[in-house]
């Protein structure tokens, strides 16, 4: 995605936002980009191009994800099979979103966007990868870019859980200050 500012309203527009599940949102995946006005694919699209069908990293520029706060937008990447983004900054909600539903959003400074897209647009269909567990993104040509997380989201997304699993897992503890405050305080009850 090779412009700055991409926001939630073009990563999923507003016709394909009929659900709140966290399916059926693959086809809406930048949609306004990716069809036209009849429905059918866009030939300039990067992602109706042959060589980039199927990648798992969108590369990006400055403040990718702004706008609304539509968690959808995260969904859509996940369902279409994205696993990773890597860009220069992010709309800090849809950063946290990008967390909290297990995609990991890596952020590198400018200059090696800068780079990252220039092998890219010249390349296509060329690889690269990100590794979480060594907090490294490698380009096409070798070149690798570590960057930083907070150790705790990291370890979350290592593990494949989210917030409602580390709640489970806190269930014994949730109840023993439910029952307490109960008698400590009943008149929240």
């Amino acid at each position: 995605m090779n412009q700055d500012h991409v926001d939630t309203d073009a990563i999923v527009p507003q016709r394909w936002l009929v659900t709140v599940e966290r399916s059926g949102l693959a086809e809406g995946f930048m949609g306004a980009w990716r069809y036209d006005e009849q429905g059918e694919p866009r030939a300039d699209c990067v992602l109706n191009q042959p060589a980039y069908r199927g990648a798992a990293i969108v590369l990006a520029r400055e403040n990718y994800g702004c706008g609304s706060s539509r968690e959808h937008a995260v969904w859509a990447h996940l369902e279409y099979g994205i696993r990773a983004i890597v860009a220069a900054s992010y709309g800090p909600i849809f950063f946290e979103n990008c967390l909290k539903n297990g995609l990991l959003p890596v952020t590198l400074p400018a200059p090696a966007i800068d780079a990252l897209m220039e092998q890219a647009l010249a390349e296509p269909g060329c690889q690269a990868s990100v590794d979480l567990e060594q907090q490294r993104v490698t380009g096409p040509h070798g070149q690798a870019y570590g960057f930083e997380i907070d150790a705790g989201r990291r370890q979350l997304l290592l593990d494949g859980t989210d917030d409602i699993d580390l709640a489970l897992q806190r269930a014994a503890d949730i109840d023993a200050f439910q029952q307490r405050q109960k008698r400590t305080a009943p008149w929240l009850a």
